[in-house]
């Protein structure tokens, strides 16, 4: 018998936030980035983990005490440890390397020092402090590392002399040469670059990241374009934009949450027009991201040429696209456009069963389309779960069901300042407090 669809959304939310649970550092708090042996933490799982946990207390799925005690041990974590251009630091100038050791928090990989996934680990620290506002010692204690910790971080030198934030930095060779431009995931971290009462970014430097826009027009709907689905979803995880437009939203007389409700109905509409002919595409199987997958391969496959790749950023609809499907991407669109995502949930659950013995509900992705006769009847599926992709399908189930993620970040002064100072205007805005 099917559950309720709110009772199913809970089920799942459940779900993916066991992997917070379980799979975090008992020393650091840092969470792994996928379930591969051996992986190191993600900063950015480890920064929606953050934003998670209040979700986790509202929900009944873990206590307020347990929720205070893993979140302060994250945050002094990262407080304490060692900031310089040692290439075995696990941060410098207030950003954090992309990935560190489960164990010792340094810095693994080679990685960069990333901008991006340092802007959703201080996203779901500053998270954290507007939902402990209770008048503890611990409690006060969260707030006063996410504040500090976010004061810390120097904007300023991460734009190296340029209009625009660089992606990142590394100890071997310096700065990464690309710059975030373009319209993507990088629209929250303008917001808290600008915010910042210590290093703030000038105004300049979200009009010249907004002056690289590009607008398409596709399936019926014009709207800014990127090609992959989580950069349509990922700030709106943290910024209700319902209703609040900058400058080039009041120019087309759009804001970006009905941008994202564009992008994703294109993504439906890709599927159904599935114009280079793979398998199980359709109004109820759709999701095309960036993710892992099959390849890297090239294979005849009835008698079609196919080649088939491994993570990279899928895209629609210029793609890349091998028939890879991520189930999380559908999910993580359910404030944009329920009506489509929520049969889409289903048919994953019920008809694909993509959720059956996989303790964190959905799998990474799939591909029916790959050559694979093993395991599970729907084709080839990823081993892995991933951080960054249980975190979206929890605070996106919640802010679809209550919106709460949304109003705790509304009271955040640092975000309110941000937004205000990239032009945005209307909405709730109007009434969010002025800050000092």
């Amino acid at each position: 018998m099917k559950l309720s669809a709110d009772i199913e959304l809970r089920v799942l939310q459940r779900e993916a936030f066991s992997y917070f649970l379980h799979e975090a550092s008992p020393r650091n708090g840092l969470i792994i980035d996928k379930t591969e042996d051996g992986c190191p933490s993600s900063i950015a799982a480890t920064g929606l983990a953050l934003a998670s946990y209040p979700i986790g207390v509202e929900r009944g799925l873990m206590t307020r005490e347990a929720a205070v005690e893993r979140t302060l041990k994250t945050l002094r974590f990262f407080w304490e440890s060692r900031q310089g251009p040692e290439p075995d630091a696990t941060g410098y100038r207030g950003f954090f390397y992309h990935f560190l050791d489960m164990e010792t928090g340094r810095r693994a990989w080679n990685c960069e020092l990333s901008t991006i996934d340092s802007a959703f680990l201080l996203a779901g620290g500053l998270t954290a402090a507007m939902y402990f506002d209770r008048d503890t010692a611990d409690e006060k204690q969260i707030r006063t590392l996410a504040d500090s910790l976010y004061r810390r971080a120097d904007w300023q030198w991460a734009l190296n002399g340029g209009a625009t934030v660089t992606h990142g930095w590394r100890p071997e060779t310096g700065f990464i040469e690309y710059r975030w431009e373009g319209y993507d995931e990088a629209l929250l971290l303008y917001f808290l670059g600008l915010g910042s009462p210590t290093f703030p970014l000038p105004e300049e430097s979200y009009a010249a990241w907004a002056s690289t826009y590009e607008w398409k027009h596709f399936y019926g709907f014009d709207y800014l374009y990127s090609g992959p689905l989580f950069t349509h979803q990922l700030s709106h995880i943290w910024v209700d934009f319902r209703g609040i437009r900058d400058a080039p939203m009041r120019e087309k007389e759009l804001d970006y949450f009905e941008n994202s409700r564009r992008a994703t109905i294109v993504q439906q509409r890709y599927a159904i027009d599935n114009p280079l002919g793979f398998a199980n595409y359709g109004e109820h199987c759709w999701g095309i991201t960036a993710t892992d997958g099959p390849g890297p391969a090239t294979l005849k496959v009835n008698g079609i040429t196919r080649q088939f790749y491994d993570y990279v950023g899928r895209g629609v609809p210029f793609g890349p696209d091998d028939g890879t499907i991520a189930p999380w991407a559908a999910v993580a669109s359910l404030p944009f456009a329920p009506e489509i995502v929520l049969p889409a949930i289903d048919h994953f659950i019920h008809d694909l069963k993509l959720k059956r013995k996989n303790p964190y509900g959905f799998k990474a992705t799939f591909n029916p389309t790959y050559p694979y006769k093993a395991g599970h009847p729907y084709g080839w599926v990823s081993p892995w779960h991933y951080g960054l992709n249980q975190g979206p399908i929890v605070l996106m189930i919640e802010n679809y069901l209550t919106g709460k993620p949304w109003y705790w970040m509304r009271c955040c002064p640092y975000l309110v300042t941000g937004l205000r100072r990239a032009g945005f205007t209307g909405g709730w805005l109007s009434e969010a407090p002025a800050v000092a």
